[in-house]
Parts: C-alpha cells; sequence; structure tokens
C-alpha cells in the first residue's frame, strides 16, 4: 500500500505521462503494453505501471516510487522496466523518460553497433546513437548495458529490444524518440536502394551542427 499522499503537482505529471503514453500507441511506437514512460518529481519517479493499457489508465492509478524502486504511491505494479528507469535518474539530471518497441529502431538494433550519422539530427541526441548490447528486460544487465550506450547522449538503442530517451520533460524525451525512430528509418530506406550507399556526414559536421542547435527556436 501506497505510503505517501500525491499533491497537485504529482496529478499534473501523472496526466501528461499517460498522454505521452497514448500517444507512443498512437503513433505505433509501441503495440498494446510494450514500452514504457516516467517522470521524476523530486525524489519520486512517476511510472506506468506494468501490463496496463494505455487508456484504461486514470488519476487513480497514479503510481510512483522513489529512487529506489520502493513504491510510495499507488497499488499497481510499476513496470518491469523499472531498473532501466531509474538508473537514468540516478545518474543523469534527466526529468522524463520513454521507452519503447518502434520497429524501425528496433530493426536497426539487430543491424549495427551504432546508427550510421544519416542525418544531423543525431546531434540532437548528443551525437552517433549506440545501440546497448542485448540483455533480459527488466534486469540490472540491460540497465547497465543502457547506462553504458547513453554515455555523453540523451538516447540509445537497445539491441532485439527497442529505444531509450530522457530529456527535461516529456515532451523533449518524447520528440527525442520521434527524432530517433524517424533516422531509424530513413537510413533503413536509404541502405536498401540496391547498387547505392547512403552519404554520411562526418563527426565535424555532426558538431557543426551541435552548435547551432544550442540556438535553434524562439528565444525569450
Amino acid at each position: 500500500m501506497a505510503e505517501q499522499r500525491r499533491d497537485a503537482e504529482q496529478e499534473r505529471i501523472w496526466a501528461e505521462l499517460v498522454a505521452t503514453a497514448r500517444r507512443s500507441v498512437a503513433d505505433g511506437l509501441v503495440v498494446g503494453t510494450s514500452g514504457n514512460v516516467s517522470a521524476r518529481v523530486g525524489d519520486l519517479v512517476l511510472v506506468t505501471p506494468s501490463g496496463v493499457p494505455y487508456d484504461r489508465l486514470t488519476p487513480e492509478d497514479i503510481t510512483g516510487v522513489d529512487l529506489t524502486g520502493r513504491q510510495v504511491l499507488g497499488t499497481l505494479v510499476p513496470t518491469s522496466e523499472l531498473p532501466m528507469h531509474l538508473a537514468v535518474y540516478r545518474t543523469t539530471d534527466a526529468r522524463a523518460v520513454v521507452h519503447t518497441h518502434a520497429v524501425h529502431a528496433t530493426a536497426v538494433s539487430t543491424l549495427v553497433p551504432e546508427l550510421p550519422l544519416v542525418h544531423y539530427m543525431a546531434a540532437a541526441l548528443g551525437g552517433p546513437v549506440r545501440v546497448a548490447p542485448y540483455a533480459t528486460y527488466g534486469t540490472d544487465e540491460l540497465a547497465e548495458n543502457m547506462l553504458r550506450a547513453l554515455a555523453g547522449r540523451s538516447g540509445c538503442l537497445l539491441q532485439n529490444h527497442g529505444t531509450l530517451t530522457y530529456g527535461a520533460g516529456l515532451d523533449q524525451a518524447y520528440d527525442r524518440t520521434a527524432q530517433l525512430e524517424w533516422m531509424c528509418r530513413l537510413w533503413l530506406t536509404a541502405s536498401s536502394v540496391p547498387g547505392l550507399t547512403p552519404s554520411l556526414l562526418t563527426e565535424a559536421q555532426l558538431a557543426e551542427t551541435g552548435e547551432r542547435l544550442r540556438g535553434y527556436g524562439q528565444r525569450r
């Protein structure tokens, strides 16, 4: 049974988290209850529960754990991928994490150890996106493999599994997931043309893009 009473901020973030999880289904990044989403509020991590269809989640289903994984909010069992989410929060400044089983990204994870630099948006994830070696889902081994692939990055591929990205909020974490899936689809499409090989960017070209992206968007 939960020990902590939920507050307005937790309820607001929970609503955003559920909306993000539902969006991942609508956008085809997950099927059924695969994939999971979390958000950090102070020392509390709100996370999607295990095996519950996202369209059935209600405000009463709020599920939260502390940074050790101890459940302190709600009664539904947290996602089985909790070790990955907590590993990210313990080692980065992430405020949200999105894990999906996106088709194109998962396909790429079975082919190469790193997504080729087919587009400059790799800079938005910190550089060439690495593939974490396969390990059974929900294990500490998978979390450790993921952390190594994430070093200096805000996203990675999980071999024969899917993707994981994080950000300063749910919108940013989700956008990075969508961008990663798009880049994987782009590379698969370009590399499938018989007799031709996709041109790739250099590390220097990517670094230049990274500098420009820091000033991208509207300034207040």
